[in-house]
Formats: structure tokens, C-alpha cells, sequence
């Protein structure tokens, strides 16, 4: 095969695939260019290749799209217009090749079923291997590879596997691994308690993520890098600062800068230093510098941190892990959405505001490749292969523009996105234990943020965006089997006294605020059961938090807690349940196994139990049917309170007054009235009658020493409940409507959502 090179002359540009002079832009060389090295160095012939490929996928579910290049495994193949086997998505060299910018490729990628991605621009060219099993809409579907087979290795299976396997970035596995080892090194070299040596490893990772960051992931946090700073510190700064009074390693001051950056997200205390050895550092970073944290992606990160956490602290910490069955199971029953907020008030290690954030986050993503395909489609119009090669270039220009703009949506750093919306105002949660509140807000970041509402305090006080009828859905496994007794007091400790953080927060939610703030403010040196209505009835602790999580929800507000099954059918718990009754509906209860928790230690037996906290509606329904059975008892105990009432006024209109005769009178009234409410109370349940769906699950999913189960029941419950949910209008759906479209300035105008007013979005280069 011949070589051949790229050819411009007069404003054009060859194409050897289509055998004629184009239109020149920078982009059509960049493609021309990609088109030359495919034939020369990888041996394809152009008569597999196709460009500007369109074929009539209508069936496929594609409309109106066209990839830069596609190749296929043969010209027959080709001519059969078969599945592809590569596609090639080109870019200018201004665009970073970052897998959510490059939409219009992975999605004929997955519809075409090609084995191979490629994203090209001037300067990089990145080679990814697909796997259909995790096609479609799956960002970790497309794993990166060193390079794509040769021309002449298309029919060898087993080289085609070994290519796949070569991966250049690193997978989930490959990254829990390096965590565990970088565990090791300090356990062995520091000697250090697993939760310890853990949270150094997080010390670590922050300071890489930020560095990282802040070169917007073009340059890696590296052992070097770290060693070239430190010279410059040690020969430039460090002198002066010993002058000062302050005499610090350059890992302490790197920690001290990633501390002021995550200052408002309070990960770290004031006070906080690096506790190992500096031989330990560099070797974890020596070990983590082949991973560059800024671009990984969020599902790798996110999901290797969890397994790291899981194996890591099973153990030690495994009352702080909710099993990711359950957690997929109870998020998806209450089906979160867009603008809606959620909170967690013990939290753990996040991880059911992390599928939260990932369930919305899915929502987004979908309506956003929805609207990039129709307004493709707008802007190609219906005669875009009539059009002149010219006009077809400010066409596919706009085109990108638009899918620019619009992936800034996606882009939880820009400020007024739909993604910034969800990670900043939408996502809460608190956890007493300081470890695992930290743990929760770094495995938040690991997932793609929604971090900055999460806090280390008492999930029974008020703090941040986290107070009275604020939620519209509450997740949470509460701690359970432990008792809060009168002597737990609202100390000095819990007020919370930051003025800056006060005025911010006054700031963006009002009066709301001021009065949360009161709950701990106006009650200190007050016993923590006093601010509960079931503080008189009960010290347990998921009590207290049922009445929390239905205080939090905003009225029409849903929640899904795992409690102890005694809850349910204890009989000294009955006042309890009959509060819960007044304030809010059981729309499911689902029993499960107890060998769910016995590998986080819980050896009571769980269910999963939802509710819907009260409408005013069914406020108003719940009065009305306790006033009429309360008025029907009543008529029964006519005569004898008319008597006594009578007796009482008697004694009182004497002269000489019977005290003991009035006081007996009384008692006996007051015990009537006692009456009237207990017997009315099978009535209030006949007038306020509603369905409470029950199931009884065998298989969670998960076993008794935390290995996966192959006979998880808990799906097929979900998909029947979605149905039921569905034809028993259960609760109102909140639907957050946006609607884009295109103005004659190639900008995309974005309408609805939160503020209902129209906003401008840019391209981002």
C-alpha cells in the first residue's frame, strides 16, 4: 500500500475517502491528516472507510447524524452498511478530548456497535475499546486503550481481546488496589489504625485532586513534581518563614493550602497536620502519580473509593455502610428528581445521597443528549444533503457550538448549570461521627461533587440548609438500639456561631433560617429529648429520628428509612406509632432479611420502611375523620359527662364547698375523655382508611458475610411498586420542565427550570 500524504491547493482540501477537493477548513485537515495515519501506519484501505457516514438508522433509533469516519471490518461489509467496527469522532485542536464532549462519537459508537472509539484532534488522538454490555448511556462503557488493531489483525480474535486489554487509563479495580496498597505503606511504615492510615490516604488525595484541579488536568500531581517544589520551597521560602516564627515541611504547607481551599467545606479541622512520615508520603505518591484524578472519571473514582471504604473499614466501621443493594432499592422507590432536595441526617459514608446525586445526575444527562439530538436535527433541516459543501460546514459548525454550550450544563464548576444546581443546592446530609462526616463529603467529591451539604454535626439539630420542612426526600439508615436519655443536653458547644457562614446562609434561604437557628439558640442546657414530641414517649434513638426526618420533609414530602422491624409491632411502642399515624402515611414496608446486617454487626431484624408526610389535604381528611369518630364515642358518655359537669357546678355554687367531691368529679371526666380517644381510634383508622402495601423479601441481595447474593428479590419488588405507584397517584410528581432552543446568533437559549427565566449558554473551548 501506497503512502499517501495530505494534499491542499487553493482554499481546498483532498479527500482520498471520497475521492474529491473539499471545502478547506482546520478542522477537515485534522480529519485528513487522522485519514493518512489510518492508512499508513495502521493498514486500513480507504475502501473500508466511509466519511460523513449517514445511514438509515431510523431503526436504531438514531436520526439525522453522521460520524466523521467510520470503518469497517471489509468493503463487503461496508457495502452492506453492517455494524461498524471503528468510529472516529474529529475535533479542532482547541477541544480537549474528554469523553462528554465528544457526544456525537460515543453515540454512534453504541448504535452502530462498533468494538472501537476513537476521539482525534491535532495534537492527541485517544483510542478507547467499547463494551456493548454497558452500552447505552454509559460513560464507563468506553474504557481507553494504548492504540487499535492493525489493518491486518481484524480477524484474529484473540489479538483483537489482548488490544482491549492494554488499557491506558485505570479502571475501578485497578484503583481500589492502588488505595489498599497505599494503605499498607502507611500502616506498615506509621503503624497507624486502619481508620487512621485512612484518613492520611485522604489527606493525600485531597492534596492531589486540588493540584490537579487547579491545572484543570493538564498536569499530574507527580513524586517529581512534588520533589521539584519542595527544592524551590526549601531554597526560596522556608528561610523567610523560619524568620517568621514558622518552620513547616513543604508536605505540611501543601496540606495547609489544600485545607484553605476546602475551608468552607470544613474536610479537615483547623488544627489538622500530616501524621506520617515523609518517606511514606512519596511513596504514596509515587504510587498514585500514575493516575491523573482531574480527569478520571467520576464513576471510576467514585465507585473504586467505595469499594475501598468497604473492604477497608468493613470491620472497623461496617455499622456506617448501608448495603448498595438497599441503597438502590429505597432510592429507587422514591424516585428522586431534578430540583428536588434531598437530605440524609446520618449520613454514613454518603452512600444514599451518592445514588441520589448519580439518579438525578442520570436524569439530566438523558434529557440533555435528548435535546442535543433535536436540535441537531433543527439545525440540519430536512435538506442538509442538498445543501453546498460550504453551507454544510456553518451548519455542522453551529452544530458543535451548540453541544458545547450545552455539556456546560453538565459541568457542576459553571455556575447557573443544571449539574451546579444539583451538587450545590439539592444534596444534604450530617453525620456525629467526624470520620465518616469527612469520609461522606470526600466519597462525594470521588462521584462528582455534591459534597459542600454535608457537615459533621448532630443530625438532630439544625445546621446549614438541614432544618424544619426544607426536603422534598429524606434517605437515611438511622442509628438504632442505643437510647438518648434526659440528661443529654443542647450545650454551648452545639450553637453554631460562624458569622460568615450565618450571613451566607441568611443570605440564600431567608427567615427560613433565623427560626432554624432556634432549635439549638433558644434551648441551651435543655435536655435533647424536649425538642421531640416523642421524647416523652420514647429515648430510642430511631424514634427520635422518625420524628426528625418527617419534621424535615416539607408537607407532601416522601421518606425511606431502614428500621428495626420492633418498631413496627412492639407494644410499648404503640403511642409512638399512633403519632407517626397523625403526621404522615405508610406507603411501603418491606421486610428483609436479618443476614442484610449482620456483617456491619446489627443483629436486630430490618425492615425498609417509606412514608409521605401529610399534604394539607390530608391533614384536613386526617382531622375531620378523628373529630366525627371522637364525636360518635362521645355521645356514648353524653349523659355521664352532663352529669358530672352538673355535680361539679353544684358543689361549686355552695356555699360550703366539698373539694373532694369536685376533685373526684374531675377525675372522673378526665378519665372519659381518655376513653373517648382510645376507643375512637379503630374509627379514625375505618375513616381514614388507605392501602398499606407490605412485602416480605428472602433475598437482598447481599449474604451474611457481605459477599453478593445470586437471588436478590428487591428488583422485581421495584418494578411492581413502580406499577402500583403509578395507578395509586402515591404522591405528586414534581417535574422541573427546561426547554432550549437555538437563536440566529448560534447561542442556546436555555427557558424554565428553577427560576423560569431565559438564560444564555456559552461554547466552552
Amino acid at each position: 500500500m501506497s503512502i499517501i500524504e495530505v494534499q491542499k491547493k487553493d482554499g481546498q482540501i483532498f479527500s482520498y475517502i471520497r475521492n474529491k477537493w473539499l471545502h478547506y477548513t482546520p478542522e477537515e485537515e485534522v480529519r485528513q491528516n487522522l485519514v493518512c495515519k489510518l492508512v499508513n501506519d495502521f493498514g486500513y484501505p480507504l475502501t473500508v472507510m466511509s466519511e460523513e457516514y449517514r445511514p438509515d438508522l431510523e431503526t436504531r433509533g438514531v436520526r439525522s447524524t453522521r460520524a466523521d469516519i467510520v470503518i469497517f471490518e471489509s468493503q463487503e461489509k461496508k457495502n452492506q452498511d453492517y455494524n461498524a467496527f471503528i468510529v472516529i469522532e474529529c475535533k479542532a485542536e482547541n477541544v480537549k478530548i474528554r469523553l462528554e464532549d465528544f457526544y456525537q462519537g460515543t453515540e454512534y459508537a453504541a448504535k452502530l456497535r462498533a468494538q472501537f472509539l476513537v476521539l482525534h484532534n491535532s495534537k492527541e488522538t485517544n483510542f478507547y475499546a467499547v463494551d456493548m454490555d454497558k452500552i447505552p448511556n454509559k460513560v464507563d462503557a468506553f474504557t481507553q486503550i494504548v492504540a487499535i488493531p492493525h489493518f491486518s489483525e481484524i480477524g484474529d480474535a484473540q489479538k483483537i481481546a489482548e488490544i482491549k486489554s492494554q488499557t491506558k487509563t485505570f479502571t475501578r479495580e485497578e484503583f481500589t488496589r492502588m488505595l489498599r496498597t497505599c494503605h499498607n505503606i502507611i500502616r506498615n511504615n506509621d503503624k497507624l489504625s486502619p481508620e487512621a492510615a485512612f484518613d492520611e490516604i485522604s489527606k493525600i488525595l485531597f492534596m492531589k485532586i486540588r493540584y490537579e484541579r487547579d491545572k484543570r488536568g493538564s498536569e499530574v500531581f507527580t513524586l517529581k513534581k512534588f520533589q521539584q517544589l519542595e527544592k524551590d520551597y526549601e531554597q526560596y521560602t522556608r528561610p523567610t518563614l523560619r524568620r517568621q516564627g514558622v518552620d513547616l515541611p513543604y508536605m505540611q504547607i501543601l496540606f495547609n493550602d489544600t485545607k484553605d481551599i476546602f475551608k468552607d467545606d470544613r474536610l479537615f479541622d483547623d488544627n489538622e497536620t500530616i501524621k506520617i512520615r515523609q518517606n511514606s508520603f512519596e511513596q504514596i505518591l509515587e504510587k498514585l502519580q500514575v493516575y491523573n484524578l482531574s480527569d478520571t472519571q467520576d464513576d471510576v473514582k467514585g465507585i473504586a473509593f467505595e469499594h475501598f471504604l468497604g473492604t477497608t473499614f468493613r470491620g472497623e466501621l461496617g455499622q456506617y455502610f448501608t448495603p448498595r443493594t438497599i441503597v438502590d432499592f429505597m432510592t429507587n422507590i422514591l424516585d428522586p428528581k431534578e430540583g428536588e432536595t434531598i437530605c440524609d441526617p446520618t449520613c454514613g459514608s454518603g452512600g444514599f445521597l451518592i445514588k441520589a446525586f448519580e439518579y438525578v445526575r442520570e436524569q439530566i444527562e438523558e434529557d440533555i443528549k435528548n435535546t442535543k439530538a433535536r436540535l441537531r436535527s433543527e439545525l440540519e433541516g430536512k435538506n442538509y444533503d442538498m445543501l453546498s459543501e460550504k453551507e454544510q460546514f456553518a451548519i455542522n459548525e453551529r452544530i458543535e457550538q451548540m453541544q458545547s454550550a450545552l455539556n456546560t450544563e453538565l459541568d457542576t464548576q459553571v455556575e447557573g448549570s443544571r449539574m451546579y444546581n444539583l451538587s450545590r443546592n439539592c444534596i444534604y446530609g450530617t453525620d456525629a461521627n467526624p470520620r465518616m462526616a469527612r469520609t461522606s463529603k470526600m466519597n462525594m467529591i470521588m462521584h462528582g461533587d455534591g459534597h459542600g451539604g454535608v457537615h459533621h454535626h448532630d443530625g438532630l439539630l439544625n445546621v446549614n440548609g438541614i432544618f424544619e420542612e426544607r426536603f422534598d426526600v429524606i434517605l437515611t439508615n438511622p442509628p438504632f438500639g442505643s437510647r438518648i436519655d434526659k440528661s443529654q443536653k443542647v450545650t454551648e458547644a452545639d450553637r453554631f456561631t460562624d458569622e460568615v457562614l450565618i450571613a451566607k446562609y441568611m443570605a440564600k434561604y431567608g427567615d427560613a433560617y433565623e427560626k432554624a437557628l432556634k432549635q439549638v439558640n433558644d434551648n441551651i442546657g435543655k435536655s435533647l429529648l424536649s425538642l421531640y414530641d416523642v421524647g416523652s414517649m420514647s429515648g430510642l434513638t430511631e424514634v427520635l429520628f422518625m420524628e426528625r426526618c418527617l419534621r424535615l420533609l416539607k408537607k407532601g414530602g416522601r421518606m425511606g428509612m431502614v428500621l428495626p422491624e420492633g418498631v413496627l409491632n412492639t407494644a410499648n411502642l404503640q403511642k409512638v406509632r399512633e403519632y407517626f399515624e397523625g403526621k404522615a402515611k405508610i406507603i411501603l414496608i418491606c421486610s428483609i432479611p436479618q443476614d442484610v446486617f449482620i456483617a456491619a454487626g446489627a443483629t436486630v431484624k430490618p425492615s425498609l420502611v417509606f412514608f409521605k408526610r401529610f399534604t394539607e389535604q390530608e391533614e384536613e381528611q386526617y382531622v375531620a375523620a378523628k373529630t366525627k369518630a371522637e364525636n360518635e364515642i362521645r355521645q356514648k358518655y353524653t349523659g355521664q359527662i352532663h352529669a358530672l359537669r352538673e355535680k361539679i357546678a353544684i358543689e361549686k355554687a355552695k356555699r360550703v364547698k366539698t373539694k373532694a367531691g369536685i376533685l373526684m368529679a374531675e377525675k372522673e371526666l378526665k378519665e372519659i375523655e381518655k376513653a373517648i380517644v382510645e376507643e375512637s381510634k379503630p374509627l379514625v383508622k375505618e375513616y381514614f382508611d388507605y392501602e398499606i402495601p407490605i412485602a416480605v423479601i428472602e433475598d437482598a441481595g447481599i449474604t451474611s458475610t457481605g459477599a453478593p447474593s445470586s437471588g436478590n428479590q428487591l428488583p422485581a419488588l421495584q418494578a411492581e411498586y413502580i406499577k402500583y405507584k403509578a395507578s395509586h397517584d402515591l404522591w405528586e410528581n414534581f417535574i422541573l420542565k427546561y426547554s432550549y432552543k437555538v437563536n440566529g446568533k448560534s447561542q442556546i437559549i436555555r427557558s424554565g427550570g428553577i427560576t423560569g427565566k431565559e438564560v444564555i449558554l456559552y461554547a466552552k473551548n
